[in-house]
């Protein structure tokens, strides 16, 4: 307690404030600490409006205290002084702990946001400038003898870079590309870090450094180095440990984004060979396809073609357009089986019911238990301008001639599918397309397309065959979009089985 008069000066003080105030000032006499003064002349002046209330706080030495007033006769104040110096420091570990918990969500949430690990590594070099020191910049595992550095500086856009550097040139970096647990800040002289560590912008020489690993699925998602100026406090451990859970987030997104990357190349990769070829005019003969798969969010499905030219405009063109039971992946990948059975079995192709006697073959062999509908082609375009067809259905709706006149015609084929059956039986029919004539090959996806005006009418083969009626003399990529775009908007918004159109088409004769 502490007590003093209208002038501020110390009229009386008990044992404990003398102690506390004469230790504060390494002397025997007592000062009245200037917030405390301050205050009281607020008291006396019946009130300062900077203050809230009647009680002030601030420091004494290395302690702080809370001052509450108390009239006493003649004028004066009693100032009872109140160590608070515990309360407040539980309060700021809580405030740092509650900004620490707030600024890991934001990290985690900001980190898993993306899956490009270029992109990754940028937001985690300026979370980790903005958050936990004045420059960060992070370095992952090498490809070749060279490391990708990403550096960032507070306030400013990170920077990319691909650097031939030795990790044995900073202190613990070797080892935390390798997964090791980090050297203390404290056993790291930023004096020899070399100059590729400094991000451009980077102001006054390194006061204190975190070299911190970044934990992957298993192996080392690469480093996280944190840099101080000397103009700041050195890293505690509090900020070393908060750090080393910044690097174990940033790992783990990193290893994310990687995992993802690799997935999406092999994906890709895949995706090229399930996909229908790009068509055109091969050897005189116009070829005009179009794919959509039962979703719209996947690019294969169960359907396909495939066109494989002779060797020369003498040789026949195999064609083949197929519907697998089933969509989706699992029957994208029996269609790609199917697919590479066929163009391994090219060298025969020209006699249709020895292919599909051995493709059923390698289908019931097969773990898969789905079965497939086909139609082969083979085509020839003569020096008259016609194109030979010999056709062959397994279990497929036979493909529909149209003539240059708007006939619509059927092949004469049909045969029995593969990959259920022991045996195959097929008829082949044998087609002359004149300049302007198509051959339209399609699954059932088309005919079976249901929608309409109550929403659960087929679309049907007349429908289809009266379309194609109207698209007499048309090129094969015209009457190919022409039924797609029929089957889609018969469908409206309602779900679909894959849809596989493939023209076959004699170009006309230009003068």
């Amino acid at each position: 307690m502490l007590v003093l008069d209208a002038s501020g000066a110390v009229v009386d003080a008990n044992p404990l404030a003398l102690r506390v105030l004469a230790r504060a000032h390494g002397a025997a006499r007592v000062d009245v600490p200037s917030w405390l003064a301050a205050a009281h002349r607020g008291q006396v002046d019946g009130g300062d409006p900077s203050h809230e209330g009647p009680s002030a706080a601030g420091e004494v030495g290395d302690r702080y205290f809370e001052a509450h007033p108390s009239p006493v006769a003649g004028g004066g104040t009693a100032w009872w002084l109140v160590d608070a110096t515990g309360r407040r420091q539980a309060e700021a570990a809580l405030r740092s702990a509650r900004e620490q918990a707030e600024t890991r969500a934001m990290v985690s949430s900001t980190l898993l946001a993306s899956l490009n690990v270029p992109r990754c590594a940028e937001v985690a070099a300026q979370l980790a400038a903005e958050h936990l020191a004045d420059a960060a910049l992070l370095v992952l595992p090498p490809v070749g003898r060279r490391y990708a550095v990403t550096h960032a500086l507070r306030g400013e856009q990170a920077v990319h870079s691909s650097l031939p550097i030795d990790p044995g040139e900073v202190p613990g970096l070797a080892e935390a590309l390798q997964g090791f647990p980090p050297v203390p800040a404290r056993w790291i002289d930023p004096h020899v870090l070399p100059g590729w560590v400094l991000p451009a912008g980077f102001t006054g020489p390194v006061g204190s450094v975190i070299v911190a690993p970044l934990p992957g699925h298993g192996v080392s998602a690469g480093a996280l180095i944190l840099l101080r100026s000397s103009a700041e406090c050195a890293f505690t451990p509090d900020e070393e440990a908060f750090a080393r859970l910044f690097a174990a987030r940033a790992g783990a997104a990193l290893s994310a984004a990687r995992l993802y990357s690799e997935q999406s190349g092999i994906t890709a990769t895949l995706m090229r060979e399930l996909l229908p070829p790009t068509l055109g005019r091969l050897h005189g003969v116009d070829y005009a396809g179009h794919y959509r798969a039962a979703s719209d969010h996947e690019r294969i499905g169960g359907d396909f073609y495939d066109v494989h030219p002779g060797g020369d405009a003498s040789q026949e063109t195999f064609v083949v357009l197929g519907d697998v039971a089933g969509k989706g992946l699992d029957a994208a990948v029996l269609t790609g089986k199917i697919r590479n059975t066929l163009h391994a079995l090219l060298p025969l192709a020209s006699g249709h019911e020895q292919v599909l006697t051995l493709l059923n073959g390698a289908l019931l062999t097969s773990h898969h238990t789905r079965f497939a509908t086909l139609v082969l082609a083979c085509v020839r375009h003569e020096e008259d301008g016609r194109v030979r067809l010999r056709l062959t259905s397994a279990g497929h709706m036979p493909p529909l001639i149209v003539r240059a006149d708007g006939r619509v015609e059927e092949a004469d084929t049909q045969g029995s599918l593969v990959g259920a059956l022991p045996s195959v039986t097929v008829r082949t029919a044998e087609e002359v397309l004149a300049p302007g004539e198509t051959c339209l090959l399609y699954t059932d996806g088309i005919t079976e397309a249901r929608g309409g005006p109550l929403g659960d009418e087929l679309f049907g083969e007349d429908r289809l065959r009266q379309a194609l009626r109207e698209c007499g003399g048309m090129p094969g990529e015209a009457i190919v979009e022409r039924v797609q775009m029929l089957a889609a908007q018969w469908l409206g918004g309602g779900s679909h089985d894959d849809m596989a159109t493939l023209a076959i088409s004699a170009p006309r004769v230009t003068a």
